[in-house]
């Protein structure tokens, strides 16, 4: 039987640690290897909890109030801003999605008469999706509920120095890369 270089380290790994393994300080110690910088730990911590807790009650909110996914106004809004219309490629990069999940989304979208899917005339092969009088109508109704909430989660809780700081660090570690 050949092992795999998975297999020969899961191995040696089990070799090393003894039966009674701390996972928890295991994993301190791994973390604290990979990023010796406490100060950097705390601030990547920091960043996932604000994130997921920021996204999960601006996602309860918006379904609670208006009855609208948080997803599904993000691509409303990114469509707004676009002028109406979009690429379904331009729209996935700009809402952070994969192609194949965007296009589940627009399915969804147009069932409920929101967006409009169509093949686009430039060049045939592109699809464009445009929202309908009904989607400027739910991101009309939706965007001051987010926004307020926005405002009273993240913008009022901060300094305008700590916004810009915050700002200017985020952008300094933005990744550019595609979804698709």
């Amino acid at each position: 039987m050949i092992a795999t270089a998975s297999t020969l380290a899961l191995n040696w790994l089990s070799v090393q640690l003894p039966a009674q393994t701390d996972v928890a300080s295991l994993l301190d110690l791994l973390v604290a290897q990979a990023i010796p910088n406490q100060l950097g730990r705390a601030a990547w911590h920091a960043l996932i909890r604000a994130h997921a807790t920021l996204m999960r009650q601006l996602a309860t909110d918006l379904v609670d109030d208006i009855g609208l996914t948080l997803g599904d106004f993000d691509v409303l809004a990114q469509l707004g801003q676009a002028g109406g219309e979009m690429r379904i490629s331009e729209l996935a990069a700009q809402a952070y999605s994969s192609r194949s999940g965007m296009t589940r989304r627009i399915d969804r979208l147009v069932d409920e008469g929101l967006v409009t899917r169509a093949n686009s005339d430039a060049d045939g092969r592109g699809v464009v999706v445009g929202l309908t009088a009904a989607g400027v109508a739910r991101v009309a109704e939706a965007t001051p509920v987010h926004l307020r909430r926005v405002r009273e989660l993240f913008v009022e809780r901060l300094s305008d120095g700590e916004l810009s700081t915050l700002a200017s660090a985020l952008e300094k570690v933005a990744v550019d890369c595609g979804f698709g």
